[in-house]
Parts: C-alpha cells; structure tokens; sequence
C-alpha cells in the first residue's frame, strides 16, 4: 500500500508568520511524515528548468519560494525524489475570473472575493496543522464553487482542469513508486480537491490531515 499525505500551506511568507507556517515547521512537518517522494507545485518544465540551468524559480518565475528555499535543497540532502505535478499552458491563458465583467461589476466581484477570502482564513486554526482541516476545505470549496458559476470558462481551465491533471500525476507517482510515502505539497486551497480526488484510489492509504 502507498501511503500519499496531503499537506497544504500558505505560499505567502508574510502570512506564513502572521499564521504560525514558517519554512522551519514546515520542515518539522516533512521530516515526522519521512516521505520517499515529494509531489509539489512546481510545473515539470520549471522543475527541468531547474535541474538542467539551476533557476529555481521556474518558466514563468512563478515557482515559490518554499520549494528554491526549504524543498529542492531538503530533497537533494535526504535522498527524497520530487516529482513536480502542477500545470498550466503558460503561452496561451492568462485571463482573470472577472477580467469579462465592466468595471462597476469587477469591483463589486472583487469586494464578494474579498469576503470570501476572509471567511476562509477564519477557520485556519481550525486543526493542529493551519489551513489543514476539514473546515478550512469546506469553505475554500463553496468559495471556488462561488467563482465558477461566476465564469465558468475560466475556472474550468485554471481551477477544474488543472487539478485533474495534477490528480492524475500524483495518481501516475503513487503507480510508480508502490509502497512508499508520498508528501503531496501545494498551497492549502488545493487540499479539498486532492482529498476529494485520492480518498477512494485504489491502492492508496490516504493521510489527512497530518496531525
């Protein structure tokens, strides 16, 4: 049985310190779940990127910093094997969820997100791990629900489809590697819709929350 954990953060180091997530408990929290694969956010041309130039901040610089400054060094001192999962077509999409509406709609959509925003951080001490339970997923999915049916043609490609496919590389490392722990890291707003998507896969013992 491969064991796959799911393990959400804020990218933001600002927050990071105003919510108690600093890189150093993310170690801590890396180090006690003692993963053979990690699989991140990072897209796999930023991760061969990476490898073969050593820019550790991707195609697009959109690589954050946990990974350049806590993640890629770790994985190279303990023998940990990333395997980087996130996707986009950085050449061809670059429209926001309200960029179709004029601007008094725009602003009134961005108030609403706003709002939303602030709902969600509210419960992110609601486990032993911020921004990982149950709660935090339950309103981070209304929010994202919200924001489809507010412009479904973008949230189907940037949100939907994107993690189909990060789903489904994740799904692909746990075939490949059988029988190890698999850390899937990624910011928290990711964390309902991996749970959604390995709770019930064949072959996988699930962990989430961590602690």
């Amino acid at each position: 049985m491969t064991v796959v954990g799911i393990l959400g953060m804020t990218h933001d180091e600002e927050m990071q310190k105003q919510y108690d997530f600093p890189l150093s408990r993310l170690e801590e929290l890396i180090e006690e779940f003692n993963p053979d694969v990690i699989c991140g956010e990072v897209h796999p041309l930023s991760w061969e990127l990476y490898l073969n130039e050593g820019e550790p901040f991707g195609i697009l610089d959109e690589t954050q910093n946990e990974y350049p400054h806590l993640i890629f060094p770790l994985c190279h001192e303990k023998g940990i094997t990333f395997v980087p999962v996130n996707w986009f077509e950085e050449d061809v999409f670059e429209g926001g969820p309200f960029d179709k509406y004029d601007a008094e709609t725009r602003s009134r959509l961005e108030q609403e997100l706003e709002s939303w925003n602030d709902k969600k951080l509210s419960a992110w001490n609601e486990g032993a791990i911020p921004f990982n339970s149950f709660e935090y997923d339950a309103i981070t999915n209304e929010m994202y629900d919200w924001l489809h049916s507010v412009n479904p043609d973008v949230q189907n490609i940037v949100w939907n489809t994107r993690h189909y496919i990060m789903a489904a590389r994740v799904k692909n490392a746990a075939k490949k590697y059988p029988n190890k722990r698999i850390l899937c890291i990624h910011g928290a707003d990711h964390n309902y819709w991996y749970h959604q998507s390995l709770k019930a896969e064949e072959g996988i013992e699930l962990v989430y929350p961590l602690k």
